[in-house]
């Protein structure tokens, strides 16, 4: 075997990625992982709702999973970025930013996504502290208290309904003009959920511990947490230039074995799921390297 030849190629070494190269080492197979060190989550303060890790930081979660991962002596692990890859007759090619090739029998992706923040002054202070998006990984903290969520259309409704759990002082931020249809809005305010429309002009926060939030009609609302439903891209473009699928909401495609629509690559976390919590990356990371592992067993 080659110098740069692996058995599976990993891009992406947070929660997905090292799960899936634990089971992988421990499988006994040769495994690089890539990682730039750039995680979605690397400003939010706690993990949660991850049984034996609740209320851990993010990066101290990471930063032992590494550790235990680099145990096992075929597992291996390069801070680069991948830049191009292309199908060879036995597998990937893979090239990264310091100029290195790679070659790998199996490929998988667990780079996650990029979240695209908003152009209002203090939502990216803001994100991932007081400004959350999920209420399994949060909503507990923040249970009972005045909440807003910005939000609109479908993705608005849904937050609307399910955060009736978590706490009954809710307020929708349509940031603009409602899409919502007329029996959506009509069951929100039935549920006593307020809607404004006003445009959202800036956050007011200390240290991204959210205060106020303005709008352009020059009306204010104070608070203490905002769930947002943000736009987002593939961290990576590659499994796209490589043919792989992408769903209507920009997730990757994968079945039951996380696979992509191209054989021989795999995909796993964020990247192809719309559960973001660091629990379910782990989970199907851990699924993607045993099913990689069948596939390498089956020739």
């Amino acid at each position: 075997m080659k110098t740069n030849s692996y058995d599976a190629i990993i891009v992406g070494g947070s929660y997905a990625g090292l799960s899936a190269a634990m089971s992988l080492g421990r499988a006994l197979r040769k495994v690089l992982i890539i990682d730039s060190g750039n995680p979605c989550n690397k400003q939010t303060p706690h993990s949660h709702n991850f049984l034996t890790q609740d209320g851990k930081k993010p990066g101290e979660i990471a930063a032992t999973g590494r550790e235990q991962v680099l145990q096992y002596p075929t597992v291996h692990i390069e801070n680069d970025r991948a830049i191009d890859a292309k199908k060879q007759a036995e597998g990937f090619e893979l090239n990264t930013a310091s100029g290195t090739t790679y070659l790998g029998k199996k490929l998988l992706f667990a780079a996650g996504i990029k979240d695209h923040m908003p152009e209002i002054d203090g939502f990216a202070d803001c994100w991932g502290k007081s400004v959350i998006h999920c209420p399994y990984c949060h909503g507990y903290e923040v249970k009972n208290l005045p909440t807003a969520i910005m939000a609109n259309g479908d993705k608005a409704f849904h937050l609307g309904k399910l955060l009736q759990n978590w706490t009954s002082d809710l307020t929708l931020l349509t940031n603009g003009p409602s899409t919502l249809t007329s029996d959506q809005q009509e069951a929100l305010e039935t549920d006593g959920i307020r809607i404004m429309t006003d445009p959202i002009t800036a956050l007011h926060h200390k240290d991204g511990k959210l205060q106020e939030i303005h709008f352009s009609s020059d009306r204010s609302l104070p608070l203490g947490v905002m769930y947002a439903a943000i736009p987002f891209s593939q961290h990576t473009d590659l499994p796209e230039k490589l043919g792989c699928q992408l769903n209507e909401h920009g997730y990757l495609v994968v079945n039951e074995k996380q696979e992509t629509t191209v054989p021989g690559i795999y995909a796993a976390g964020d990247n192809s799921s719309p559960l973001r919590a660091v629990a379910m990356a782990v989970a199907a990371g851990s699924k993607a390297g045993a099913m990689v592992n069948f596939e390498l067993v089956m020739g």
